[in-house]
C-alpha cells in the first residue's frame, strides 16, 4: 500500500511486506515510519524474530533511534537516529540468512560516521535470500563501482553455517564517503569466464566433486573457460549443521558479475533429500537464466543500483539493468515516497544480443535514468 503522510511527517504503511526496504530508507532519509496491521490476521500476529533482529542491528548502527511496539507487535513506530557505524557484532536470526542483514549494511555503510567493521553470526547459506557467496561475488563488485576507490572494503567468510542451526560467521568492513559519484554504465559486455565454489559442511568431499562434474557439464556447452573450486569444511569452521551447496559466477568483459546458487534441503523440514547432481545442474541453469536477463548488474542488486543513483550527486545517472524484479519496482516507489526521486525507465532492445539468425539471445533491458539528490554524508569531512 502507498505511504500515508500525516502532519507529523510520519510515513504510515500497512502490513509486513517490504518492511526491510522501509526501515532502510527511513534510516537513510531520517523520516520516521509507522507500520500497522503487521500480520494482524495470522495465527502468530506481529513481527517475526528475524525482523526484530533487523531492528536491533539498525539500532547498533545508529545513535538515538526510537522504536515503539504495541503489546501484540502488530504496530511499529520507528524513528531513526544518526548513522554512526563502527564496530558491530550481531547474532542474526536463524529464520533468515546473514545475507538478509549484509545487504542493509552495504546500503548504509558509505554514509556512516565511522567505517563499519561488522561481525555477523548465523546461517551463511539460505535459499530464502542471497548467500554470503552471492554477496561476495556480485554485491561487493557493485559496491566498488560506486565507491570508486575500494580502500577499506573487506569481506571474509570465517565459518560456514548451514540451516537449521547455523554457526557461521562473516566479517564485513565498509569505508565511508562524503558523496557517491553519478554513474553512466550502459555496456554490460559478453561473458568471458565462469567461476564457482562448491562447499560441503560435515559431509564427504565426494558430494562436492559430483556437483562440480554436473555443473561443468552444463556450463561447458556455453563457454570453455569454466573453473569450479571445491571448499570442504570440517570442525568448528563447518558450523553446527550438515549441508552442501554450489555458487556459480559469470564475469563479463566489462567487469559485470552475475551469480546463482543452489543449497541442499534440510532433512527434517519434510523436503526430499537433495542430490548433488540435481543441485549442480539446477545452479548452472539458474546462472544461464541470469545471463539471459543480463544488464550491468546481477538481478538481486537492481534495487541497490537505484538507491545509489538516487543518493548520488546532483547530476544525471544512467544504468542498464535486466527486466525489473517485483522487489525493485516496489523499491522505486519507496524511493519516491522517502526522497522524492523519480526515475525515467526506457525499454532497450539490444541488437548485439541477437545471434546470426536474428534470434534474441537475451531479455530486453531497462535503462534507469535519474538525477541524484546530492545526498551528503555530513559526518565525512573533506581535508
Amino acid at each position: 500500500m502507498p505511504a500515508i503522510s500525516n502532519k507529523d511527517n510520519v510515513l504510515t504503511y500497512k502490513g509486513s511486506n517490504f518492511l526491510r526496504q522501509r526501515l532502510l530508507l527511513s534510516t537513510l532519509s531520517g523520516k520516521a515510519v509507522r507500520i500497522i496491521e503487521i500480520r494482524q490476521l495470522d495465527h502468530e500476529p506481529g513481527l517475526k524474530e528475524f525482523e526484530v533482529s533487523l531492528i536491533r542491528l539498525l539500532d547498533k548502527v545508529t545513535n538515538g533511534t526510537t522504536v515503539e511496539l504495541n503489546e501484540t507487535g502488530t504496530s511499529l513506530y520507528y524513528n531513526p537516529g544518526l548513522l554512526i557505524g563502527g564496530s558491530i557484532e550481531h547474532e542474526c536470526s536463524l529464520q533468515r540468512g546473514i545475507g538478509y542483514y549484509l545487504e542493509v549494511l552495504m546500503c548504509l555503510g558509505p554514509f556512516c560516521k565511522v567505517p563499519i567493521n561488522a561481525t555477523l553470526r548465523g546461517i551463511t547459506n539460505s535459499p530464502m535470500e542471497i548467500s554470503v557467496d552471492h554477496f561476495k561475488s556480485a554485491g561487493l563488485s557493485l559496491l566498488k563501482r560506486f565507491l570508486v576507490v575500494d580502500d577499506g572494503l573487506y569481506f571474509k567468510i570465517n565459518k560456514r553455517g548451514m540451516r537449521p542451526l547455523g554457526g557461521g560467521e562473516v566479517t564485513f568492513k565498509c569505508p565511508v564517503r562524503k558523496q557517491l559519484r553519478p554513474i553512466q554504465f550502459m555496456t554490460y559486455g559478453k561473458v568471458k569466464r565462469i567461476r564457482g565454489t562448491v562447499y560441503v559442511c560435515r559431509m564427504s568431499p565426494a558430494f562436492a566433486n559430483r556437483m562440480v562434474d554436473t555443473a561443468k557439464g552444463v556450463m561447458l556447452k556455453f563457454l570453455p573457460d569454466v573453473y569450479i573450486n571445491t571448499d570442504p569444511y570440517k570442525g568448528k569452521e563447518a558450523g553446527k549443521s550438515t549441508g552442501f551447496g554450489i555458487n556459480l559466477v559469470a564475469e563479463t568483459n566489462t567487469d559485470v558479475f552475475y551469480s546463482a546458487e543452489q543449497i541442499s534441503n534440510v532433512a527434517n523440514e519434510g523436503a526430499d533429500l537433495s542430490i548433488p547432481e540435481d543441485l549442480g545442474e539446477s545452479c548452472a541453469n539458474k546462472l544461464l537464466d541470469e545471463i539471459f536477463r543480463g544488464g550491468c548488474v546481477d538481478s538481486a542488486y537492481q534495487y541497490v543500483v537505484a538507491l545509489f543513483m538516487a543518493l548520488g550527486q546532483k547530476d544525471v545517472s544512467k544504468f542498464v539493468i535486466g527486466p525489473l524484479s517485483e522487489y525493485t519496482i516496489t523499491f522505486l516507489q519507496h524511493l519516491r515516497e522517502f526522497f522524492g526521486v523519480t526515475f525515467k525507465l526506457d525499454h532497450q532492445i539490444d541488437e548485439d544480443d541477437d545471434d546470426e539468425n536474428g534470434v534474441s539471445q537475451g531479455a530486453d533491458k531497462v535503462i534507469l535514468t535519474c538525477i541524484g539528490i546530492g545526498y551528503t554524508n555530513l559526518n565525512k569531512r573533506v581535508l
